[in-house]
C-alpha cells in the first residue's frame, strides 16, 4: 500500500520513525485546513504560514498522538488554535510596549520626561529586579521567559519540557511572592 494511502496513525509512527515523506502526507492532508484556521484567528497571512510551519514543526519533533483519544485533525486542530490565540496575545502585548517605547520616546524629544521620573523607574526597576532574585529559581524563571522574553504559557512549558500548569501554578506563586516581596511599591 501506498504511503499516502496510509491511515494517519500509521503514517504518524512512520513520521516519528524518521521518515520525512509521512510528514509529507500528513502535510498535503492537514496542512491547508491548519493554514485557513489559523489565517481566520490571526487575520494575517504571513502569521498563519508562520503557525502551521510551526504546527508541523512540533508534530514532527514533539507531539504524542494517541488514535484512541482522537483523530489526528483533532489534535492539529487544538493546537493551531492554542498557538495561534497566544501568539495573538504575544503580538498585542508586543504592540503595547512599542506604542509605550514611542510615548515613553515622544515625551524624551519633547522634554517631558523629567530626571526625577527617570530615577524613580530606574529605582523601581533596581527594586524589581532584588525581588526577583528572592523567589524560587522555578517561579523567577517562568517568570522572566513570560515578561521579559515575551513567552506564552505553552512555550514556556515546551522550552522547559514540564506540564502547562506547573507553568501557570509557578506563575501564579511566583506573582504572589513578588507582590507580596513588592508591596510597598504596589500599594
Amino acid at each position: 500500500m501506498r504511503l499516502a494511502e496510509q491511515s494517519d496513525s500509521v503514517l504518524f509512527e512512520a513520521m516519528r520513525s524518521g521518515d520525512l515523506r509521512a510528514l509529507d502526507v500528513l502535510y498535503d492532508r492537514y496542512g491547508d485546513r491548519v493554514y485557513r484556521l489559523g489565517l481566520r484567528i490571526l487575520q494575517n497571512s504571513e502569521e498563519a504560514a508562520d503557525l502551521t510551519h510551526d504546527i508541523f514543526l512540533y508534530l514532527w519533533r514533539n507531539a504524542n498522538y494517541d488514535p484512541n483519544r482522537g483523530s489526528l485533525i483533532a489534535l492539529l486542530t487544538v493546537m493551531t488554535r492554542s498557538r495561534a490565540i497566544n501568539r495573538l496575545r504575544q503580538i498585542r502585548s508586543q504592540q503595547r510596549l512599542a506604542e509605550n517605547w514611542g510615548r515613553n520616546n515622544l515625551a524624551l524629544t519633547m522634554g517631558k520626561h523629567l530626571f526625577l521620573e527617570e530615577m524613580s523607574l530606574e529605582e523601581t526597576a533596581a527594586k524589581v529586579r532584588e525581588a526577583l532574585q528572592n523567589i524560587p529559581e522555578d517561579r523567577r524563571q517562568v517568570l522572566e521567559m513570560a515578561y521579559y522574553d515575551g513567552l506564552s504559557h505553552t512555550e514556556i512549558a515546551d522550552q522547559l519540557d514540564i506540564p502547562l500548569g506547573t507553568v501557570k501554578t509557578w506563575t501564579r506563586r511566583g506573582l504572589i511572592k513578588l507582590r507580596q516581596l513588592l508591596k510597598d511599591l504596589v500599594d
